[in-house]
């Protein structure tokens, strides 16, 4: 039996960067993980690949919309979706080879396998070959992350019923796509393949899109992806699927209650979230019980049972390859003797789909439920000078700042570069800023940056680019 100081299961951002802190710290770590290749969902078939999907095809469409025309770049653009395919594999490749590099440079040993829970203290490692091994350790952290979330009456086939894996390796652009869920994953994937080609229907239970998102910004960016010509059925409820080689008939009727009505398509994604992975992991054999979503409890990333740590996807809180990388680091400093915590209040979230949304902190929907007074401050992307020479001006920048002490609590962005727009606001809640430290801040012009800083000024009243 193999012995270490930390056994990791599960080898994606939660349990990868676990393991390299562990090394860091002088640690002998081991991390199991069954794949080919390291990276979890994330890198292999979630957000990387999708990202490399979102960037080609955002290039594709400037080029066939006429936007780069209009810029004086003429051309006569075709697809070439295996191309496109080949060089999404190249990046994700590359990711994954270097999450190898970075644990024999911390001396991570990686365990090719499946492992399972055999006790406290053990665990038992499935290898593909059929042979099994055993490990022991003090300290065992569960990182193994979360899969996708079936739909009862909808069967995933991957052929014609696709769950997000499948929908980033079709090998042809659909006629019409219908969309199950109108949340994170749904929206970008849909959005691909929107501008490559295909009629994109998204069906939602809910009568609104992003669940959990700002009221206002969710509006927004449902105009937005309606005006670019993605349909939203809302408050649907999908009944069943039935699929043949040529496609897929939906039976749809109304979330409250309505006739059926049956729903055409040449492919169906469904993205109506994810549930944590952990299932025939053991855990009865420690006395851990999920609940009935399957997610593990945790108190500072400690499970009930001493020495079984639980961090990432399978346990509270958004399920985001940031969030599980900062508890992977707060749980390892605490298991080598370490002050450490998570700010869950300054975790960012964002949407890739053009324009981006992107949100730290508290909603105006949070703030009334809380009866807590506050200011709002908003700035357009229409009045940024870079955002409008380089014509992405839809969306803005919205702060919201403590009515009595101005402290930011919360900011919500849709438009360019959203996502790396948000992490100044990031810092500015994880210091516990004002609205006018923001104000006060010289912003570089010409940036879409300034915008961060008009909406901090707009919160007083004195935004002067609008």
């Amino acid at each position: 039996m193999s012995s270490y100081d930390v056994v990791i299961i599960g080898g994606g951002p939660g349990g990868y960067n676990a393991a390299i802190r562990a090394g860091q710290l002088g640690l002998k770590v081991a991390c199991i993980e069954g794949r080919e290749t390291l990276g979890g969902t994330c890198l292999n078939v979630g957000c990387m690949p999708s990202k490399a999907l979102l960037h080609a095809s955002e290039l594709y469409e400037a080029a066939v919309s006429g936007e780069l025309a209009s810029l004086g770049i003429e051309m006569q653009p075709t697809l070439n979706l295996p191309q496109m395919m080949k060089q999404k594999d190249a990046s994700v490749s590359a990711l994954t080879k270097g999450i190898e590099f970075l644990f024999r440079k911390h001396k991570v040993e990686w365990i090719k396998g499946w492992g399972r829970l055999n006790g406290q203290g053990r665990v038992s490692v499935s290898h593909a070959d059929g042979s099994s091994s055993e490990l022991q350790a003090k300290d065992i952290v569960i990182a193994t992350g979360s899969e996708p979330t079936p739909l009862a009456g909808v069967s995933l086939d991957n052929r014609r019923i696709l769950d997000s894996t499948g929908a980033l390796a079709l090998a042809e652009v659909p006629k019409h796509l219908v969309v199950i869920g109108a949340g994170v994953i749904g929206l970008e994937l849909g959005s691909v393949w929107r501008r490559l080609g295909s009629e994109v229907t998204v069906v939602e239970y809910l009568d609104r899109i992003c669940p959990g998102l700002d009221t206002e910004t969710a509006k927004t960016l449902q105009r937005t992806l309606s005006k670019q010509g993605m349909a939203f059925k809302l408050g649907t409820k999908v009944m069943g699927a039935s699929a043949t080689a040529q496609g897929v008939e939906l039976s749809l009727e109304p979330a409250a209650g309505g006739a059926v009505e049956q729903l055409q398509a040449d492919y169906v994604l469904v993205a109506i979230g994810r549930r944590p992975y952990t299932e025939g992991l053991g855990l009865e054999n420690v006395g851990i019980t999920p609940d009935k979503r399957g997610m593990l409890d945790n108190q500072q990333h400690r499970s009930a049972v001493p020495g079984i740590w639980v961090i990432g996807d399978v346990t509270s809180g958004p399920m985001l390859a940031h969030k599980a990388e900062d508890e992977a680091i707060a749980c390892i400093e605490r298991i080598a003797g370490h002050a450490a915590e998570v700010n869950y209040g300054a975790i960012p979230s964002v949407i890739y789909t053009k324009p981006e949304v992107a949100t730290v902190g508290l909603t105006e929907e949070q703030l009334k439920a809380d009866g807590r007074a506050y200011k709002v401050g908003k700035f357009p992307f229409t009045a940024n000078s870079r955002a409008k020479i380089n014509h992405e001006a839809e969306g803005f920048v919205k702060v919201l700042a403590d009515e009595r002490t101005d402290q930011i609590l919360g900011v919500h962005i849709i438009g360019p570069s959203a996502g790396e727009l948000i992490g100044e606001y990031c810092v500015a809640l994880e210091f516990s800023a004002s609205a006018e430290d923001i104000a006060l801040i010289c912003h570089p012009h010409p940036t879409r940056s300034e915008a961060l800083r008009q909406a901090a000024m707009s919160v007083h009243g004195w935004a002067m680019q609008a």
